[in-house]
């Protein structure tokens, strides 16, 4: 298996259309897919202006997202990206002309946004396979669900151990 190679907005790499990018944020992951000529297409905040980016806390938690085509060192900034056509041995890609065309049919749209059921990462896998799906949200989820079994079980301790000391006295 190849090594996967970082880029940056100063070491752009070689995308090809069609392609995948995970742009690496403090926490979290962003996705974007790349249209050629240097632009990607990918889902922003509306309530932010341009170049509006999900880079603030307040972001990973908006309802509605807008879909806007900008330039991919615009998009990374500082950050660093790699393109991540992981899904391909899953999933086979449309062709490329029909990717681009859905995507730049859907610029400047307001979509709806939920960080674990409907993501940027949701959004451009949607784009290039025609299903949306994201590792990150599943991490997220079960990570959710594991945090809701904790707690329950401590509370069932809590409660066991409690009724303990009641019959003790």
């Amino acid at each position: 298996m190849a090594a996967i190679q970082s880029f940056s907005a100063t070491h752009p790499g070689d995308p090809e259309p069609g392609d995948l990018i995970e742009i690496f944020r403090p926490a979290y992951q962003h996705w974007a897919l790349y249209l050629g000529d240097g632009y990607v297409i990918n889902v922003t905040p509306v309530d932010e202006g341009p170049p509006a980016t999900f880079s603030s806390a307040k972001s990973v938690f908006s309802r509605k997202a807008r879909v806007r085509m900008q330039l991919l060192k615009d998009v990374v900034g500082n950050d660093t990206y790699h393109i991540n056509n992981k899904y391909d041995s899953t999933y086979a890609p449309l062709p490329v002309e029909e990717i681009v065309r859905r995507a730049e049919y859907l610029i400047d749209q307001e979509v709806s946004y939920d960080l674990l059921s409907n993501n940027c990462e949701h959004f451009v896998t949607l784009l290039r396979y025609g299903e949306g799906v994201s590792s990150q949200a599943n991490r997220a989820i079960s990570a959710i669900g594991f945090v809701t079994a904790a707690a329950g079980a401590f509370s069932l301790l809590g409660l066991l151990r409690s009724r303990s000391r009641e019959r003790q006295y």
